[in-house]
């Protein structure tokens, strides 16, 4: 006969096992690398970039999840002004998933009901982008903040009080650094406006 001790501990190994099954298929975030980019729906098409561990008979394999298609993004966006940029294949982003299915909200906003009953599906991803891996570090200032390319050779950053712009800089699609002006005079005079 068994003692209560080793009845308290089968029970425990199968609530564990139990809980470790639910949890299984609970998707909150993973890392992902962007496919492919669609400029008018502003979805992305995200391959996960951890692969699954299945189990299967006792044996454990790994797998790839399948491409998400359409994943919407998210870029800082308030108070009627957005910060925007175009997605490029390799990009990497962080894949969060809704707890319920987005689909009637993503059609149509506002507060609606569900379409459907899945939870936490891969179905209903977020790509929230700017998230990188070490291997894909940008250069950013020891200092301050920045909007600028991954290599740091162009943008703008404000540092102690200084805003700085670095690369070649266009005004109402002209060239700051090499423009020219019209009506030149000397003196007192004033320039006209730029030429080329």
């Amino acid at each position: 006969m068994r003692t209560a001790d080793e009845r308290t501990a089968d029970m425990s190994s199968i609530l564990n096992a139990m809980g470790d099954s639910v949890l299984f298929d609970v998707r909150v975030a993973m890392p992902g690398i962007v496919e492919a980019w669609d400029a008018e729906q502003q979805t992305v098409d995200v391959r996960l970039a951890i692969r699954e561990k299945v189990s299967n008979g006792g044996s454990e394999s790994e797998t790839e999840i399948p491409l998400l298609v359409d994943v919407p993004v998210i870029m800082p966006r308030a108070g009627g002004y957005v910060l925007g940029f175009s997605p490029c294949v390799g990009d990497e982003c962080l894949v969060v998933f809704a707890d319920c299915c987005i689909d009637s909200w993503w059609q149509s906003g506002g507060v609606q009901s569900q379409a459907d009953g899945r939870r936490h599906d891969l179905s209903d991803g977020f790509a929230i982008l700017g998230c990188w891996s070490q291997q894909n570090k940008p250069e950013l200032p020891e200092d301050g903040v920045c909007l600028q390319n991954d290599e740091g050779t162009a943008g703008i950053s404000i540092i102690d009080n200084v805003v700085n712009i670095f690369g070649t800089v266009h005004i109402n699609g002209k060239s700051y650094s090499s423009h020219k002006h019209s009506g030149v005079t000397t003196g007192s005079g004033k320039t006209g406006g730029v030429t080329s």
